[in-house]
């Protein structure tokens, strides 16, 4: 790839994958997300930190699910016929991200991204990159990277 097809590329921005976490919009990189499911049978899994669901068998392969919600200091995820398991693939480990609801797709230009505010700083501010500011809401977006970093961490 050339250094304009580079820049045009930062230019362009991302595209996210939005979501609900009780009633607050959370997007993530669209790149980042390997599938989205209803919640399948999750088998608990002894001495798990408190956000961790425990595991799920998708197609053969386990997956870890987490409750985002829990996971970032927010609303824990209530189940309902609504809440789905974004699946993201870290490190070569797939991990089941459950939320409260999936919003839309939305196109997120460099310059529509806000640096997250000052007041959501401390070790929970590290899991958010930015704030997106759309029409009718505001979209925290998500550093999956760091979110998911202490789930390899203790995988390893």
């Amino acid at each position: 790839m050339s250094s304009q097809e580079k820049d045009k590329e930062s230019d362009a921005g991302v595209e996210l994958a939005t979501f609900y976490i009780g009633d607050a919009l959370c997007g993530m990189d669209i790149l980042s997300v390997q599938e989205i499911n209803k919640q399948l049978r999750i088998t608990r899994v002894p001495q798990a930190p408190d956000y961790v669901l425990g595991v799920l068998n998708l197609r053969g392969r386990i997956v870890t699910v987490i409750d985002l919600g829990k996971k970032l200091g927010l609303t824990p995820t209530a189940l309902s016929p609504e809440s789905r398991n974004i699946i993201v693939d870290s490190s070569d480990e797939y991990i089941g991200l459950l939320v409260d609801g999936i919003g839309d797709v939305v196109a997120a230009g460099k310059d529509d991204v806000e640096p997250p505010p000052a007041n959501i700083g401390g070790l929970k501010g590290k899991y958010f990159q930015g704030v997106l500011k759309t029409d009718d809401n505001l979209v925290g977006i998500l550093n999956i990277r760091e979110v998911l970093k202490d789930e390899t961490l203790q995988a390893a």
